[in-house]
């Protein structure tokens, strides 16, 4: 369930910031047919989409058993730079 809530609070928020997706599909489906609006719903869809997908990274990327990436990043940098100061080479 905190994976979930964690997900919709990034939902939120990359909607919030990215919201010309939405407004693009609006804006396609409230006008009337038109063969020039055709690019309102690609991108709009395209931006829906990856805001969604991006939300979804976010959110399965931290939980609280794991983890950070740049943070065990670091952490492999920092053990290398010490074992190269070690090193008697």
């Amino acid at each position: 369930m905190e994976t979930f809530k964690r997900y919709l609070f990034f939902q939120a928020c990359t909607l919030v910031f990215g919201i010309v997706g939405p407004i693009f599909l609006i804006l396609f489906f409230t006008t009337q047919p038109d063969p020039s609006m055709k690019w309102a719903y690609w991108w709009g869809l395209f931006i829906t989409a990856a805001d969604v997908l991006i939300a979804l990274r976010l959110a399965g990327s931290a939980g609280k058993d794991k983890v950070p990436g740049d943070v065990r990043i670091a952490a492999a940098m920092a053990k290398r730079a010490q074992a190269r100061s070690k090193d008697p080479d």
